[in-house]
């Protein structure tokens, strides 16, 4: 329960962060965050549990290189079961038209709470996202993700999800 109020101020800090007219001139949507909810280890029919979560993407960061547009990513998800994932990896950013492909590698740390043992505190996590230009400064989007902890535990049973996501650029 905590970490679910721990989440619940962090969003809406994040909207209460203001910057001053001049500020927003200079840094004009270069802050982007996604809102996600879906269902943690859908594949697994004992330890299904619905999750929320927030990704932050600096967009100053993004640096255009052979592998497509990159950029630092850093997250956060809890599951009604009050398990926990806090990463910071990276992602590639592929646009045809309105549709952006952005697949990400994210190493993090694990909490078991009353979800899913997934054998590991360092836990990675693999994930796909297509997702729609709605306009300048958002998208909503789908993902699938698979945490898994790469075999540094006794155990490694993994964890499918699938999300749906709102982005929105500040």
């Amino acid at each position: 329960m905590r970490i679910k109020k721990i989440l619940l101020i962090l969003i809406l800090s994040s909207f209460s962060l203001s910057l001053k007219a001049e500020d927003r001139l200079i840094n004009n949507n270069n802050t982007e965050l996604s809102f996600y909810t879906g269902m943690f280890d859908f594949s697994d029919d004992g330890k299904r549990s619905t999750l929320i979560g927030l990704q932050h993407q600096n967009e100053n960061l993004n640096r255009d290189t052979f592998l497509g547009n990159l950029s630092p990513i850093t997250g956060v998800l809890i599951t009604t079961d009050n398990a926990g994932y806090i990463y910071t990896g990276i992602q590639a950013q592929y646009k045809i038209g309105a549709l952006n492909f952005t697949p990400s590698f994210t190493p993090g740390l694990y909490y078991e709470g009353d979800g899913k043992d997934l054998g590991h505190l360092l836990e990675f996590k693999s994930e796909l996202q297509i997702s729609l230009d709605l306009s300048k400064t958002s998208e909503l989007g789908f993902s699938y993700n698979h945490l898994s902890n790469a075999s540094l535990g006794d155990k490694n049973p993994g964890a499918n999800s699938y999300m749906f996501n709102f982005f929105k650029n500040f």
